[in-house]
């Protein structure tokens, strides 16, 4: 029987020339999409390049970890390591990311119910401190060794191998299948989980509510609530003063009218 194709990356690939080509070239394009959202925000609401980078920082550190984390579990055996990185990377993208949004969440009540102001994702102080920073990067570091052990307890399910052999066996070049894993698939996905994760873990700056009035601080809600107890106030266009004097006079008329009226007849 005639050899069947060599197809495959071999065993380095992922760390050649080429490959780190396509590795550059997928971190710009992927984290140029976290500027298009910076931009898509509203002007008035919009991050200070500052707290911007901040919050997109988190997600480099913990890309980079998870990148070079799936680089190096798919030289660890003999096996096609683009198909290995590729169904690490498709794992990531999934049950990867709900882990990612449950550490999130479960670190954030965490921290709220410890009350460690400067460890809430996306709050940094006034003015923003770098400790802050440093002490978030660590905790979404965490999230992502927790994630990264979870997906290779599931890669050690025995059962991947066979997807593993018909992922990309239908492809015959090693280059080609170098792009598709490299570049192609993970800059589709990578800029859908950088744009929902940046969500997630930034300051809610459309729930920054409040208003300087008059040198006084006050939210809508509280305003609102206010205004509404004034438009409901039965004495609301009326002075005290006024009030009371309107009040005494129908007083004093109703007075009179209860007293009998008499006629004097001559």
């Amino acid at each position: 029987a005639a050899p069947r194709p060599a197809h495959g990356c071999g065993s380095g690939a992922l760390l050649g020339r080429f490959g780190v080509l396509l590795q550059a070239l997928l971190a710009l394009c992927a984290f140029s999409t976290l500027m298009l959202k910076r931009f898509k925000e509203p002007k008035a609401q919009r991050r200070p390049w500052r707290i911007w980078f901040y919050d997109t920082s988190k997600q480099a550190i913990g890309a980079l970890f998870i990148h070079f984390a799936n680089v190096f579990l798919s030289d660890l055996t003999e096996e096609d390591p683009c198909s290995l990185y590729l169904i690490n990377f498709i794992l990531d993208a999934t049950l990867g990311m709900l882990l990612i949004w449950l550490g999130v969440k479960v670190v954030s009540w965490i921290v709220q119910h410890k009350k460690y102001t400067y460890l809430v994702f996306g709050e940094y102080g006034d003015p923003p401190q770098a400790a802050a920073w440093i002490g978030q990067c660590i905790l979404y570091l965490l999230i992502m060794v927790f994630e990264k052990t979870v997906i290779s307890l599931v890669l050690l399910i025995p059962g991947w191998t066979k997807l593993q052999q018909i992922l990309l066996g239908y492809i015959p070049s090693p280059q080609l299948e170098l792009v598709l894993v490299m570049f192609v698939v993970p800059f589709i996905v990578n800029a859908i989980m950088f744009w929902v994760v940046d969500s997630l873990i930034m300051r809610k700056y459309k729930q920054k509510d409040t208003l300087d009035i008059n040198g006084s601080t006050e939210t809508p809600r509280a305003r609102r609530t206010e205004e509404s107890q004034v438009l409901l106030s039965p004495d609301m266009d009326f002075d005290q003063s006024e009030s009371d004097q309107d009040i005494s006079g129908l007083r004093g008329t109703n007075q009179k009218m209860k007293q009998p009226s008499y006629q004097v007849v001559i």
